[in-house]
């Protein structure tokens, strides 16, 4: 809103003219985000502690994480409030891949909402087959936006390969089914690593950094003519909201890192995943996801062996708990190491996957 209200002065003063740029706003979005997440985080977690909506534990979690019973959760919102504010504020609304990645990010924050909420009210989240079905409807929606209504009908059904420069893999029928299993993939994969103070968002900052850069090239022509990468008009404004959700982050982050005094849960896990999911899918990204996201690949992994191997062992465990942190956890290397070090792993496979712009 900023954006319409403030560029338009440029005509009778050209320092305005600064708004016209997307890093300019980029910058102000990400801003904005991280002060208004140190002004209403603390609100948040003072209300939440005073109404006691408090995060649950497994069971079988080790001793240091049955003490967090007491921190409230749902912290989400205040990452999906502040992140929307300061796209609203800042971002070109004409865009209509704005909106998209908005839809996607508030419709799974709902979704997520829902399951906490219930967790806390019946001690049982939202029935798993519920959640891939609210999931599933949102991937549809985003697959059948992304056929349908850009601008370059070549665009339609295709994603770009990695390592390879001018080629590109067109899916046809598939491309609905593939956008799907990107929304939800990555939904429930940032959702496996909320299990240690800092660990999950820490990581989605890194992987909407690197987005944010993405989709700056691949919605500027001349960059995306030098990178070799498919320019798509538009989809430079996602930049605003990736950086909104990075100053977010970062100031929610501040209040969660170890010892957390809030916890994002399924509220801001689902909605964050399937956001940057989104993004990746609006600029034909989605396969460098595996990369950029490595950690979270990981994480999944290491829970789809642990089954298999429990499942053909009769018994047997593979690793001591899944998700992963939790093996290592189990080992008895400290938290705030364990978190700081994913971190770095999540840093290493972030440059790795901007380097893959140029290796083509």
């Amino acid at each position: 809103m900023l954006y319409h209200l403030l560029y338009p002065l440029h005509i009778d003063f050209s320092a305005f003219n600064l708004f016209r740029y997307i890093t300019v706003r980029s910058g102000f979005a990400g801003a904005t985000a991280l002060i208004l997440s140190f002004i209403f985080a603390p609100k948040f977690i003072k209300y939440f502690s005073n109404h006691k909506l408090f995060s649950g534990v497994r069971d079988d979690s080790i001793s240091s994480q049955k003490q967090k019973v007491n921190i409230p959760t749902m912290g989400g919102i205040v990452i999906i409030a502040v992140s929307v504010i300061s796209t609203l504020l800042w971002a070109n609304l004409k865009e209509s891949f704005v909106w998209i990645a908005l839809f996607s990010f508030v419709s799974l924050g709902i979704l997520g909402f829902s399951d906490d909420l219930r967790k806390i009210k019946k001690g049982k989240g939202i029935r798993a087959i519920y959640k891939i079905i609210w999931q599933i409807a949102i991937g549809i929606c985003v697959g059948v936006y992304m056929v349908w209504l850009p601008k370059d009908p070549a665009l339609h059904t295709t994603t770009s390969l990695l390592f390879v420069k001018n080629i590109f893999l067109y899916l046809g029928c598939l491309y609905i089914p593939f956008v799907i299993l990107v929304v939800v993939g990555t939904s429930n994969a940032t959702n496996l690593s909320d299990g240690l103070d800092g660990l999950s968002i820490g990581l989605i900052v890194e992987v909407a950094l690197a987005y944010a850069i993405l989709a700056y090239a691949v919605g500027n022509m001349k960059v995306a003519n030098y990178l070799n990468v498919l320019y798509i008009p538009g989809t430079g404004e996602l930049t605003v909201f990736l950086t909104a959700i990075v100053g977010a982050g970062l100031g929610f982050l501040w209040f969660n890192i170890h010892p957390a005094q809030i916890i994002m849960g399924d509220t801001g896990a689902l909605a964050l995943g399937g956001a940057i999911g989104t993004c990746a899918v609006a600029i034909k990204q989605e396969i460098l996801l595996a990369i950029a996201g490595g950690v979270f690949v990981i994480e999944v992994m290491s829970v789809v062996l642990q089954v298999i191997y429990f499942k053909r062992t009769h018994g047997k465990r593979l690793f001591r708990m899944t998700p992963i942190h939790h093996h290592y956890e189990k080992l008895g290397v400290p938290e705030e190491k364990l978190v700081v070090r994913f971190w770095i792993v999540g840093i290493l496979f972030l440059l790795v996957a901007l380097a893959t712009l140029k290796i083509r």
